[in-house]
């Protein structure tokens, strides 16, 4: 389909397939499809699964009573630093499905088997044969039902953040980019004609360029970018998926407890002419900061960048930001900056 190829974490990716710019729109106006089968899969097992991940994970996975629902968390070390960022499906007591990030995934899967002695019985299956697209946009579940049309009656009643099996099909209602559509993992034999079939009703794809600037405008954090190791959820924005009020313990909660917090992270909307990126530095009021990732808008016809600065600045305030040995002027905004197609910054 023309793409042109990048080695990412390993893998010949799409960087676009001819203009990222247009694919950006394509997604936020219409449906586009990534393949992200460069994401891993792993099926957790075993009559522990619950009480395992409810000490692996900071968000609390109490909370998936019902078949197919899904949660965002983060997987930390005992410093609290965040490991890795994924989605876990809930799909029996005995049954957990885990999607995890392409560069972290041989990390991720020996911590999750180092801490698994503990618990019994458990078993963890990387699931390397399947593959995984990511069909995204306002148009784009109705097209995915055009290809497939068995599966509208399976997934038609998902809200978002479930998932349920149409065979063999795996298909959650979540995504990526900030607009609706489905994430579906099936096996990798079957994907080359899923993805024709996607592309005969009219779903374009979309590169990781355009993958990025989306999930920068509804305000996504990237691993590795946004947070890593070095630095807790409680300073990158994700406070919101952290339980810490809960009695359960979780590796990093007493770490997190303990934690002064001088930093968090929020958008910034650049005033003057140029365009913000990852590591350039931020001067506030209240001491340095720094971006974190950075892009042009395409949405907003604006640039835009989500910067980990000091906790005390104020929605509204304007900072200084280091773009090419210059001090350019950008306001402090509440991230998402886009959500279904529309601004949110005003």
């Amino acid at each position: 389909m023309g793409a042109k190829m990048v080695d990412f974490s390993g893998w010949d990716m799409p960087i676009h397939y001819g203009s990222q710019i247009e694919e950006h729109h394509q997604v936020r106006r219409d449906a586009g499809m990534f393949d992200v089968s460069h994401m891993l899969a792993i099926d957790l097992e075993g009559p522990l699964a619950r009480e395992f991940l409810s000490h692996l994970l900071a968000n609390n996975v109490s909370r998936l009573q019902m078949p197919g629902k899904a949660m965002y968390s983060c997987m930390l070390n005992q410093q609290g630093g965040v490991l890795d960022d994924l989605i876990v499906y809930y799909l029996r007591e005995d049954w957990f499905r885990i999607v995890v990030n392409a560069a972290t995934c041989d990390k991720d899967l020996a911590w999750m088997q180092a801490q698994a002695k503990s618990y019994p019985g458990l078993t963890l299956s990387p699931r390397r044969e399947m593959a995984i697209v990511a069909v995204q946009g306002p148009h784009a579940r109705e097209k995915v039902w055009q290809a497939v049309p068995e599966m509208r009656l399976v997934t038609e009643l998902l809200k978002p953040f479930q998932a349920a099996e149409c065979a063999p099909y795996f298909v959650g209602r979540t995504g990526y980019t900030g607009e609706d559509g489905f994430e579906i993992i099936l096996p990798a034999m079957q994907a080359p004609a899923f993805w024709q079939a996607l592309s005969a009703v009219g779903v374009k794809p979309i590169g990781l360029g355009a993958r990025d600037t989306l999930r920068l405008e509804a305000g996504m954090n990237l691993y590795g970018q946004d947070m890593d190791e070095s630095v807790s959820p409680l300073e990158s924005g994700l406070a919101w998926t952290v339980d810490l009020g809960a009695e359960r313990d979780f590796i990093g909660k007493a770490a997190l407890k303990e934690q002064v917090l001088a930093r968090d992270l929020f958008g910034l909307v650049l005033l003057d002419k140029g365009v913000l990126r990852s590591h350039q530095a931020v001067n506030t009021a209240y001491g340095a900061g720094e971006i974190t990732s950075g892009s042009f808008a395409p949405t907003l016809d604006k640039s835009i960048a989500l910067a980990r600065l000091p906790k005390q600045i104020a929605i509204g305030e304007t900072v200084q930001v280091a773009v090419r040995d210059k001090w350019l002027s950008a306001k402090v905004v509440k991230y998402p900056f886009v959500r279904n197609g529309k601004s949110l910054i005003g």
